[in-house]
């Protein structure tokens, strides 16, 4: 039985922040944005946090620019606000960026 994801503190949301440089909360939103090489780079990277959503059954807003990519993320089920699922999409987003040249 799984259970419904909890809304983080705003103390555990700021430890966690620390080990995601760039990232930063919003208001309800766990979010981010990225530059590229080119619309083509950018758009590859977008192909891979589609997967990485799908893999993790959790999605965010993705915005794609020319070479830009920004993500905007909370967790519907708990309310609406920042959750362990956010931060878990956030670094297995990060950990991809530098593939693909994003910074």
């Amino acid at each position: 039985m799984s259970t419904q994801p909890q809304p983080l503190s705003q103390k555990e949301i700021e430890d966690r922040l620390r080990e995601l440089p760039g990232w930063s909360v919003d208001g309800d939103r766990l979010g981010r944005g990225y530059r590229l090489a080119d619309h083509f780079a950018a758009t590859a990277f977008v192909v891979h946090i589609a997967q990485i959503q799908q893999d993790l059954n959790h999605h965010s807003e993705v915005t794609l620019g020319y070479n830009t990519v920004a993500l905007s993320v909370h967790t519907h089920s708990a309310g609406g606000t920042v959750t362990e699922k956010d931060f878990e999409l956030a670094e297995r987003v990060q950990a991809v960026a530098a593939d693909h040249g994003a910074s």
